[in-house]
């Protein structure tokens, strides 16, 4: 088989499309051209939609490290975009990756049509160290078939290929603490150029991301050169209410130097990119190997002049609705890869929520109010409970808190509802429960919704409000419909549940708990 007819065929099966056709035969309407500023692309026609993967929003890195992103080369002919661009550098499922990372997947249902679509692009989570826009739970086709909408995932730098702070090091790298923001604000940059040529608005842009492509959002919120780049924002346990200092980034950054013996920053341009990641994993130069350096935005340069949530919302984003949402059981999805976490007695509890809670309360007093408020929990229940509303529930409080005074476009909800099934009673609605109900891919592969009537009324409720609000700016519609803004005197929240129901200030207790003390946001996950 020819390079081009092999590499089709490989797009086909990443769509799901490769059944449906003769082997090896490509179907005579089975490509899709659009014209981008740099050349023209060529990709798939997947039914009534249009499926663009891997096409570049900016040059290589490799030669520009530490650096803000530059545009890419223009390109002569037609360049294939059937397969996904290559994930950023990192280690784990996605890694290694490469420098040359700088791309986007578009799907829509028209190109070049006239008609004024919403977009929405979707920000990977993966904290600000891994991940990638390929993943198949973010496959948007669902998005757009339902929602006549453009769907558009992003790749960009992570680690310390985009948030490794050098200002202190070398003048020449001042906003290398961001870079892997800016990629971002390229990237947008990149959809508002291209909106018309694929069938979208580039007046109705929205952004969402789950985990840290939520913290991604809310850091560019408060980015002057993201203003005007989009017109809503939807965030899925995903706060970032402060940023790194430049003294703390300063310091994370002479250790990941030290543990490669890199003086100066230059060193570090002539290191090859598996040594920069193996350096990932050390925190000092004794290389210990159980703990990894934090990465993440720094409030350095122009490019962060501010906390992005501290000690307000950011005015820049005052007029952007927002949804800022939450699965009631986050911590199930990480701390519960550990079978003993299921299974600790009351004596275990106090020294677990030491290590894991990062709140400064006395694990006792967390314990006793948890065993006031919910007599029936176990102590595994508390301990998943309090790591929850301690680590990631408490940020969204303060965001949701925010953005309350600043008026009344801003919505909350919390993702209740699990499958019935023993692994879903025992982790409940974890930490990325949420991305394939509101994608609609609970049929993908990566999944843990199952594919019940109960799991497609859910995913068909977060689909529908994710939709609305891309269109309106309001998420409310359907099962919805009651689903009001937060507000400070009742926190209305929407509970995704077997139905959609509103509360007004779930987990009250938790939160007046955890609001005897201050915050302070110890990364993101």
């Amino acid at each position: 088989m020819d390079r081009d007819r092999r590499r089709l065929l490989q797009a086909w099966c990443a769509l799901g499309l490769a059944a449906s056709v003769p082997a090896f035969a490509a179907p005579r309407n089975g490509r899709s051209s659009a014209r981008t500023r740099s050349g023209r692309v060529l990709g798939v026609r997947d039914g009534d939609l249009h499926v663009f993967r891997g096409i570049r929003y900016g040059a290589d890195t490799a030669t520009g490290r530490f650096q803000p992103p530059r545009r890419e080369t223009p390109w002569r002919g037609v360049r294939e975009a059937l397969v996904f661009g290559a994930s950023a550098p990192q280690s784990g499922d996605d890694g290694p990756g490469s420098e040359d990372c700088l791309f986007l997947n578009v799907a829509t249902p028209g190109l070049g049509d006239g008609k004024r679509r919403p977009i929405l692009v979707y920000i990977h989570g993966g904290g600000f160290n891994n991940g990638s826009g390929s993943d198949p739970l973010y496959d948007g086709r669902q998005l757009c078939a339902h929602g006549d909408v453009v769907v558009v995932t992003v790749n960009h730098r992570l680690n310390a290929f985009g948030y490794l702070y050098l200002g202190e090091v070398d003048e020449r790298f001042r906003e290398s603490g961001n870079i892997g923001q800016l990629d971002l604000i390229a990237a947008l940059h990149w959809v508002r150029e291209h909106a018309a040529e694929f069938g979208g608005d580039a007046g109705n842009v929205t952004v969402f991301g789950q985990s840290g492509g939520g913290a991604k959002i809310a850091t560019l919120m408060a980015m002057p050169a993201a203003r005007g780049l989009f017109h809503r924002a939807w965030t899925m346990s995903g706060q970032q209410v402060t940023a790194a200092g430049p003294r703390a980034a300063a310091q994370r950054a002479r250790l990941y130097m030290d543990a490669l013996g890199a003086r100066d920053a230059g060193a570090l341009l002539r290191l090859p990119m598996p040594k920069l990641l193996e350096a990932l994993r050390t925190r000092d130069p004794s290389r210990v190997e159980d703990m990894a350096l934090y990465f993440g935005p720094v409030l350095a340069g122009q490019a962060l002049p501010r906390h992005p949530f501290w000690p307000d919302a950011p005015p820049q984003s005052s007029d952007i609705p927002m949804v800022i949402g939450n699965t009631r059981d986050e911590t199930r999805g990480f701390l519960g890869n550990d079978p003993a976490n299921f299974t600790l007695g009351w004596d275990d509890v106090p020294e677990k929520l030491r290590k894991q809670q990062f709140v400064d309360l006395d694990p006792r007093e967390v314990i006793a109010e948890y065993r006031r408020l919910y007599p029936r929990y176990t102590p595994s229940d508390v301990f998943f409970a309090a790591t929850t509303a301690g680590r990631s529930w408490r940020g969204a409080v303060e965001e949701l808190e925010a953005r309350a005074a600043q008026g009344r476009n801003t919505w909350a909800y919390q993702l209740d509802w699990h499958p019935d099934t023993d692994e879903g009673r025992r982790t409940r609605a974890f930490h990325t429960l949420d991305i394939p109900l509101v994608f609609d891919t609970i049929a993908q592969p990566g999944s843990r919704t199952g594919t019940t009537d109960a799991a497609r009324a859910v995913a068909a409720a977060m689909r529908d409000a994710l939709l609305a609000f891309a269109r309106n700016g309001d998420p409310r519609t359907g099962a919805t419909a009651e689903w009001a803004p937060y507000s400070l005197a009742r926190r209305e929240t929407m509970v995704f549940g077997a139905r959609p129901a509103m509360q007004d200030d779930p987990r009250g207790g938790e939160r007046a708990l955890y609001q005897r003390v201050p915050f302070v946001q110890r990364g993101t996950y």
